[in-house]
């Protein structure tokens, strides 16, 4: 039988380069992690729209 590991969200929030996409592995509070393909244009797109969301927070 398979060992049954625990699905934990610890560690850090990490971005691979993997083929033609990056892949981007968030911890999330309940366990387990959001793992999410990105290419170019969209890594770009995703980090506007944080900037503009650390802007509003600073305010």
């Amino acid at each position: 039988m398979a060992a049954m590991k625990p699905r934990t969200g610890d560690g850090p929030m990490e971005v691979t380069k993997e083929a033609r996409s990056l892949v981007m592995r968030i911890p999330l509070e309940g366990g387990g992690r959001l793992v999410v393909e990105l290419n170019a244009q969209e890594a770009n797109n995703l980090s506007a729209v944080l900037e503009a969301a650390v802007a509003l927070i600073k305010k």
